[in-house]
């Protein structure tokens, strides 16, 4: 019992550290502190269960309900039973964090915040491996088979890890897995006492065990394929997050644009995820006291790389703390207004970003968790998520004059925003000069912006479409603006592309449209009123907004008196502050045909790529799957084909060779001589004999090897045949083996694939349809031939190892030394 606790405690240390790659997912060490605790309750739980002599089905279900109470009093609901004991509730609650964990995915690149979704499936996943891991080498004594469930920890980083994982977690694990082994090495010898060799000579503490050396080994395969198997198969070598947050731009630069950077919420795959949704779902109810807001926003992207914007790690202090006040650095020409608004996020919705109006100045019912960044205008968690959020905000509603644009003065070259905000991946000649023919002879900032806004009109052959249109020039802004067709992510990000190529700051914000669901002043905000737009800071009025997606397309587009729309048939009204959007914010609503919003657009923002409706057919695919499928299953059949074809090329009748020439008739010319070639004749024999061994083998009959020829082919017509031409040529075909055996003249001049062909019909007809069809399609004899194959080589691979290993022992340090001390 003693030595079962050890073993018990030793398991659930190994399993503490195979869980050590996980450390390569997560930001923070909460998961190990809840991990070591859920571990201990199972392993506390496995040794009182064995303690009280209870089966191990009993030790199961015990280790299990530990694992529950553990999880339960981890993850609480608050509508537990003495804080502890599970309820309905209970298991409601972990079915929604299950839920959330899918969304969490979703919506996190590695390495992933310390959200109660992911802490609980990495828990539940850790604990269940123990539980495993603990049934194994205690329950079963079987403690090299615990390491398939250690190793499938190790997938999982395998598999969502965008780089390379991490080498120095995975030995760790792996320590903890040989510690196992040799703990249960130990365990074994002390039950035995003193250890002996076969040849009766006590075994030195320095010599290993055999069951020591097999642990060994098995370790040593394991780790090989977990190092091996990721980087030889395809499929595992990318992360499955590439194909959980497909989308191009997100500044990986991996074309594809999958995957994030630590810690920080993938906006592409988060977006993309949504807008890809077939179902339309509620995201977010917003009531605010503001007749005409505007967009919604969450999140902001202002890093550019090659291959699209990026969104950088924000930092800030707590919400709950005095924010800016936007009065403060407001110019003239810049009118502001106050207005309060209420946020419920659903549970359809979980980030670590909170929806609120730009610029907000007080909120409430956010605990200090959630940070405000002044830079980027958005509120945080590093710990806490949106899921199920409901929080009150006042924020301030600036609206500008394109005078008060106008006036506004440039940033000077050196400031540090303009240099970061301003920045681009490197001159794109085609970018260039576009940018240098819309700015040329405009005077001020506000006109460049505007007449590059402009640029992105129907007049100029720009048109709204949910599938984009692939060039040749092998970057993405280029095809886009060569080909003129896209959606919100393209134009958001090739505007402020654009913009930036002009000197002038500019950045990609994410949010919501207003959309067409409102009941008097709250706005339900779906998947479909997703939306990106274009930011532009003025000096004197901050971050402006201009959206250059065409209306038509996104449900809920609003345009502003200094960005009007530019495909409407009339202009806006210039006063201050208005909008051009009617009254009825459902009359800006796009239709609700295949080309609203961004429904089904599957990339990010990125300036390029296709949707959902141009992916390439699957059925290809699996077409190529199954053939090669029946292919893999058709090669027993054709090896035994390729087998008999060649064998009755051989036991062709008689093998007859002549050397001719002439007859007695005409003088001087001899007669002809007709020989037989003793050589082909017995092959022929021994072709057309293996031949009847393997059909006889096919059609299940008993095959001796023991056995002459003669006595096989009696003891196959005594049994297996009943008819006159069958049984002859079962007699011929044995006369023949024996006669190549034995005799110095083999049989000659005989039909032997004819009676190849009566013995095997006749046995074909005895035969039942399940053994035709397996002599067909599987025929024994073939897998018969391959069994033995396959045992010969591994003996012969045994017997080279041991070869090795006792050359190798000959020169054995310990030898050595005691061979020079006999001496």
């Amino acid at each position: 019992m003693i030595s079962s606790r050890n073993i018990g405690m030793v398991a659930a240390a190994a399993t503490l550290l195979a869980a050590a790659p996980l450390s390569a997912i997560f930001q923070g060490w909460t998961w190990l502190i809840e991990s070591i605790i859920a571990v201990a309750v199972v392993a506390g739980v496995a040794a009182l269960t064995r303690l009280a002599r209870a089966p191990l089905w009993g030790q199961v279900l015990g280790m299990l309900a530990g694992l529950m109470l553990a999880l339960t009093w981890l993850f609480p609901s608050g509508q537990e039973l003495f804080a502890i004991l599970p309820t309905p509730g209970t298991f409601a609650y972990f079915g929604d964090l299950l839920a959330g964990s899918m969304q969490d995915m979703r919506s996190y690149g590695v390495e992933v915040p310390d959200t109660d979704p992911l802490l609980f499936i990495a828990v539940l996943g850790v604990g269940g491996v123990a539980v495993l891991v603990d049934v194994l080498a205690v329950g079963l004594r079987r403690p090299a088979l615990a390491g398939l469930p250690m190793l499938a920890i190790y997938s999982v980083p395998v598999a969502v890890y965008v780089d390379s994982v991490p080498a120095v977690p995975f030995v760790v694990g792996a320590a903890g897995y040989l510690w196992l082994l040799v703990t249960d090495n130990v365990d074994r010898v002390r039950r035995f006492g003193r250890r002996f060799t076969g040849d009766g000579r006590d075994v030195d503490v320095w010599e290993a065990s055999p069951l020591a050396s097999a642990g060994r080994r098995l370790a040593a395969v394991g780790v090989a394929l977990a190092v091996v198997l990721p980087l030889a198969v395809p499929g595992m070598t990318g992360g499955l997050l590439d194909s959980l947050s497909r989308g191009p731009g997100n500044g990986t630069g991996n074309g594809s644009g999958s995957g994030g950077t630590s810690g920080r919420i993938d906006l592409f795959a988060s977006l993309a995820g949504q807008l890809n949704q077939s179902q339309v779902a509620d995201l977010v109810k917003v009531k605010t006291s503001e007749q005409n807001p505007f967009y919604l926003r969450y999140a902001v992207a202002d890093e550019l790389r090659p291959a699209g914007f990026q969104a950088r790690n924000p930092s800030g202090r707590s919400v709950n703390r005095d924010l800016p006040n936007p009065a403060d650095r407001a110019g003239p020409g810049v009118q502001q207004t106050t207005y309060k608004a209420t946020v419920e996020v659903t549970k359809s919705l979980s980030m670590s970003l909170m929806p609120v109006y730009a610029e907000p100045t007080r909120a409430d019912d956010l605990s200090d968790n959630w940070l405000y960044d002044t830079g980027q205008q958005v509120v945080f968690s590093n710990r806490e998520n949106s899921r199920g959020r409901k929080y009150s905000f006042d924020y301030v509603r600036s609206t500008f004059t394109p005078e008060a644009l106008r006036a506004a003065r440039s940033l000077p070259t050196e400031h540090p925003l303009r240099r970061q905000m301003t920045a681009t991946p490197g001159p794109v000649p085609e970018v260039e000069e576009l940018v240098k023919g819309l700015i040329q002879g405009k005077r001020t900032d506000y006109d460049r912006v505007l007449s590059i806004y402009q640029h992105f009109s129907a007049d100029n052959g720009f048109s709204y479409r949910l599938s984009t249109e692939s060039g040749s020039s092998g970057q993405d802004i280029v095809n886009f603006l060569t080909n003129k067709v896209g959606y919100c992510q393209q134009y958001a990000a090739a505007m402020a592309w654009l913009v930036r190529s002009a000197g002038i700051p500019a950045r990609v914000a994410f949010g919501f449209t207003n959309g067409s669901k409102r009941d008097g002043d709250t706005f339900t905000l779906t998947n479909l009123n997703l939306h990106a737009w274009t930011e532009v800071y003025f000096d004197g009025a901050g971050w402006v907004p201009f959206d250059a997606t065409p209306a038509y397309g996104v449900p809920g587009s609003t345009r502003s008196a200094w960005a009007p729309d530019t495909d409407a048939p009339e202009e806006p009204s210039p006063s201050s502050g208005a909008t051009s959007a009617p009254t009825d914010p459902g009359a800006s609503t796009a239709p609700t045909g295949p080309d609203n919003a961004d429904r089904d657009a599957d990339d990010g923002l990125s300036l390029g790529g296709t949707t959902p409706n141009e992916q390439p057919p699957v059925w290809p695919w699996w077409a190529a799957g199954l053939v090669a499928l029946l292919l893999l299953l058709a090669v027993p059949a054709l090896r035994r084909m390729a087998l008999r074809r060649r064998r009755s090329g051989r036991a062709t009748s008689g093998a007859m060779a002549s050397a001719t020439v002439g007859g007695d008739s005409e003088p001087g010319v001899r007669p002809v001589v007709v020989s037989a070639d003793a050589n082909r004749a017995r092959a022929d024999a021994h072709a057309a004999w293996a031949e009847l061994l393997d059909t006889l083998v096919d059609f299940r009959v008993p095959v001796d090897p023991t056995e002459t020829p003669r006595a096989t082919a009696d003891r196959l017509v005594r049994d297996s045949l009943d008819d006159d031409d069958a049984i002859g040529s079962a007699r011929l075909l044995g006369r023949a083996e024996e006669r190549a055996r034995y005799a110095r003249d083999p049989l000659t001049g005989e039909p032997l694939l004819p009676a190849l062909r009566a013995v095997r019909a006749a046995l074909a007809t005895r035969a039942d349809r399940r053994t035709r069809l397996r002599a067909a399609v599987l025929p024994p004899s073939v897998l018969l031939r391959w069994r033995t194959s396959m045992a010969d080589r591994s003996s012969r691979m045994v017997a080279f190892t041991g070869q090795a290993r006792y050359r190798l022992l000959r020169w054995n340090p310990r030898r050595l030394l005691a061979g020079r001390a006999a001496r």
